[in-house]
């Protein structure tokens, strides 16, 4: 993966975090520059604790038919608002709620840009 592509792909997970922010009370962004740092955070994290994280709730997973992965999320999100100063999570269900709207914004904005990128 080239090192362009993964400030793309930061860069898009900078405005997901704004827009979700924007959408959501619950969540607080202080600034654009706490917004990058939010998206380099997380990517750091769901990189190396999500996969620890999940293997070790694997039977809880297991029996939620997957849906444990949503606690996995929100608990990453809220990891985030702990370690990023001006990033602020009212509470685990707005971390929930974020998580699965950030999803689906970046979703979206990577099938826009990153085909045109390539």
């Amino acid at each position: 993966m080239s090192i362009s592509l993964i400030i793309v792909q930061i860069l898009i997970l900078t405005f997901a975090v704004i827009l979700t922010s924007y959408v959501l009370p619950g969540i607080t962004v202080k600034s654009f520059w706490t917004a990058v740092l939010v998206a380099i955070v997380l990517g750091l994290l769901n990189a190396f604790v999500k996969p620890l994280m999940v293997f070790l709730t694997i039977p809880f997973t297991l029996v939620t038919f997957g849906l444990f992965l949503f606690v996995i999320n929100a608990l990453i999100i809220l990891l985030a608002g702990a370690v990023v100063k001006g990033f602020e999570v009212k509470g685990f269900w707005w971390a929930l709620i974020f998580s699965i709207i950030l999803s689906l914004i970046q979703y979206l904005l990577e099938e826009l840009i990153l085909p045109s990128f390539s």
